[in-house]
């Protein structure tokens, strides 16, 4: 999946980093001078250690990079929450590759 994403991600030319201290986002969407969005690829969210996994580094970078566009693609879990205050997006991978 995370290639997948990387490999359109790229075709639509978008500038794509990787992200690590202590915990990883994959893909950081931006550029030095503005991060526009910040996405984990997580195939299954209903485990919960998974899930609070992807969120957590969401979360701490969302602090750190400042950017609240926040990502989470899943296998076939779409959905909307809010935690700690910020909003994170689950979208399914086919419906994110046709909206792309």
């Amino acid at each position: 999946m995370e290639n997948l994403v990387l490999i359109e991600l790229k075709r639509k030319d978008k500038e794509v980093y990787y992200w690590s201290n202590n915990y990883e986002i994959d893909f950081v969407v931006g550029n030095c001078e503005k991060i526009d969005q910040l996405i984990q690829v997580c195939c299954d969210p209903s485990d919960y250690e998974t899930k609070e996994r992807e969120v957590k580094a969401l979360l701490k970078a969302s602090e750190e990079l400042r950017c609240n566009n926040l990502l989470c693609i899943t296998w076939d879990y779409e959905g909307e929450e809010e935690i700690k205050g910020k909003e994170i997006k689950f979208v399914p991978l086919w419906k994110w590759l046709l909206q792309i």
